[in-house]
């Protein structure tokens, strides 16, 4: 599990859902050998099609929120 101070300033930066699937995606990064999408939106235990949980991840990790000056820099200073 993350940090404290890391739960803190990402609970302030997404909303309820995206914190959900972050906790969640990085549970399955510690349970995976292979860090492939695919194999992620396999994994991923949401009650949608593959191809909609692929995008949806897709989509949740290419987003600004997640950049690292929004999560890395923000907790340096």
């Amino acid at each position: 599990m993350l940090p404290k101070f890391y739960q803190t300033h990402l609970r302030s930066i997404l909303d309820a859902n995206q914190y959900i699937v972050l906790n969640i995606l990085i549970e399955l990064l510690q349970g995976q050998k292979q860090v492939r999408l695919e194999r992620l939106a396999a994994n991923l235990p949401l009650p949608i099609l593959f191809e909609s949980r692929r995008r949806q991840l897709q989509r949740f990790l290419i987003s600004p929120k997640l950049a690292i000056s929004t999560v890395w820099f923000a907790l340096s200073s």
